[in-house]
């Protein structure tokens, strides 16, 4: 029986940073490495040590810092060809940031060794054997050795591969990492051939590991193979961040490890902040966290068609492979043309509206307004709030908290050179008192935001912080060009909460509009809910 304890060791800052649009502040850096610290990553990778000033800035500044658990490990590369190892400047640049773990990259591939290092096959073993040496025998670090394009080398020479990882053991390396560098190796190859090396080299014991890329999309499946057949130190990036289609995704991998294969990676405590770290690690490469990424995305536990919603209202292992809090998410259910009533009920729990004193027949009523509502273009998958005000309106008889007397927008343009500049004109009625106001914007609905801020503000001075946080714009029957329907998203908040509103229409500023005045809508009905909950008490 093997160890059951699987070793995780994050990338994200070197091989992650590698990825189109991925960059870390300086600041960023160490906050992620705390990130990683508290969640129980065993070692955290920081950077190619000789490679730019922004990796040896953070060797340097997380010495200053104190980690719970995680080590720091520094990345290189084997010694060149025509040095000595104790005359190679990156590998005195590796030592000069002081860490007591670092990873060296090595061929293990013929083909790589005549075409990238133009050096003999016994020259390659020679390199990895100095180097390997050269850190741990004579300066002490423990060494990980990162078998480069181990899996298309072993296919292509297993003599060879197996060689090197002999030489980088025999020289005191401690982990033996195999890498799936071009990310093309498949489940079972991965699988076999891992388990071939486990018994070539089960005497004396070593520590195997596993750096697989995801090119083929297999990323996360190589790596859960890789344990299966004796690995026991994975590698890989939060999000599967990396160079051309990214890394194994340890978000991923964790929970499967933890909860699917009953490894101990960071324990089911920590596991419940998976999803908070995949966020953050978004947030500090200001990407967007994938609504579809397993386990953490939105849509991960999201249920639109009516059958599944009936079966999970009963019982959520009907159509859930986990239960969402184990890895800090949450369960979602979407309302469209799909739905049942079970929908409407689960979502309105979900939005907080208390649908339990409605009857069957106003719920019966309710989903067909919705699907007519559906039928005309709205969409509320991705515009929850417009949902929850529709479910107020359809209770309360819909009246509004104000209603529009007129809105004009102007848009100009000066010159060439000039910006455009757009102008809007509101008016509203507030329990029979009327507001005129203007609002300027780079564009017309900027402009028309503020203009309706300004006016509603007069009564409610809560809605100035509200703000627009995102404004997407869909075309839903392009056959019509510029007579096309038109649907508007858009994202709003108030610092505190966020939600999402909906508008559609053949003019895009009207479709903008209708979003605009649910989101304001919506604030409202929440304040002087608020407000009359503050009085009865």
């Amino acid at each position: 029986m093997f160890n059951k304890k699987v070793f995780i060791y994050d990338t994200t800052l070197r091989d992650g940073a590698q990825g189109e649009g991925i960059s870390f502040s300086d600041s960023g850096k160490i906050h992620f490495a705390h990130l990683l610290d508290d969640f129980g990553v065993d070692y955290i990778e920081g950077g190619f040590a000789s490679s730019n000033p922004r990796d040896q800035r953070f060797f340097a500044d997380i010495k200053g810092e104190s980690l719970g658990h995680a080590k720091i490990v520094a990345f290189g590369s084997t010694r060149r060809a025509d040095l000595d190892a104790a005359k190679d400047p990156q590998l005195a640049a590796l030592l000069a940031v002081g860490t007591e773990h670092v990873t060296i990259y090595g061929k293990t591939s013929p083909f790589q060794v005549a075409e990238v290092l133009r050096t003999t096959l016994e020259n390659n073993l020679q390199i990895i054997a100095d180097t390997v040496g050269f850190l741990h025998e004579r300066h002490g670090r423990v060494v990980f050795f990162d078998a480069e394009h181990f899996f298309d080398g072993y296919k292509e020479d297993a003599a060879y591969a197996l060689h090197v990882l002999r030489t980088a053991q025999d020289a005191g390396a401690e982990t033996l990492i195999l890498c799936d560098t071009n990310g093309g190796t498949l489940p079972h190859e991965v699988f076999a051939i891992t388990e071939a090396v486990r018994v070539a080299l089960s005497r004396p014991v070593v520590t195997l590991g596993i750096h697989a890329h995801n090119d083929g999309g297999l990323g996360v499946a190589n790596s859960l193979e890789a344990v299966r057949a004796g690995v026991r130190h994975v590698q890989g990036t939060i999000n599967g961040y990396g160079e051309r289609t990214g890394n194994a995704d340890l978000v991923s991998i964790i929970p499967a490890l933890e909860l699917k294969l009953a490894y101990k990676t960071v324990g089911k405590d920590k596991l419940k902040q998976l999803r908070s770290l995949a966020a953050q690690t978004a947030d500090f490469v200001n990407q967007t966290l994938d609504k579809r990424q397993p386990y953490v995305g939105l849509n991960a536990f999201c249920h639109k068609a009516g059958a599944h919603v009936n079966a999970v209202s009963k019982n959520p292992r009907s159509f859930e492979h986990i239960e969402p809090e184990q890895v800090g998410n949450q369960r979602h259910v979407l309302v469209s043309e799909l739905s049942g009533v079970s929908n409407v009920q689960m979502k309105a729990r979900e939005l907080g509206v208390d649908l339990e004193a409605v009857g069957l027949e106003k719920l019966r009523q309710i989903l067909g307004m919705l699907k007519v509502r559906e039928d005309q273009g709205f969409s509320y998958e991705s515009a929850e709030g417009s949902f929850k005000l529709f479910l107020r309106k359809a209770l309360s008889g819909g009246i509004p908290p104000f209603t529009l007397e007129g809105f004009r927008v102007f848009v100009e343009k000066r010159g060439p050179e000039e910006p455009c500049l757009s102008e809007a004109t509101v008016k509203i009625n507030f329990s029979g008192k009327s507001a005129l106001t203007v609002g300027e914007g780079r564009g017309p609905i900027e402009a028309l935001n503020a203009a309706l801020c300004a006016a509603l503000a007069k009564f409610h001075p809560e809605i100035a912080n509200v703000k627009l946080t995102d404004y997407r714009v869909r075309i839903l029957n392009p056959e019509a060009a510029t007579c096309a329907l038109t649907r508007v998203l858009i994202e709003s908040g108030d610092g505190v909460s966020q939600w999402s509103t909906v508008g559609v229409s053949e003019n895009i500023i009207e479709a903008s509009w209708q979003a605009l005045l649910d989101s304001m809508e919506l604030k409202l009905y929440d304040v002087c809910s608020h407000e009359r909950k503050s009085v009865e008490g």
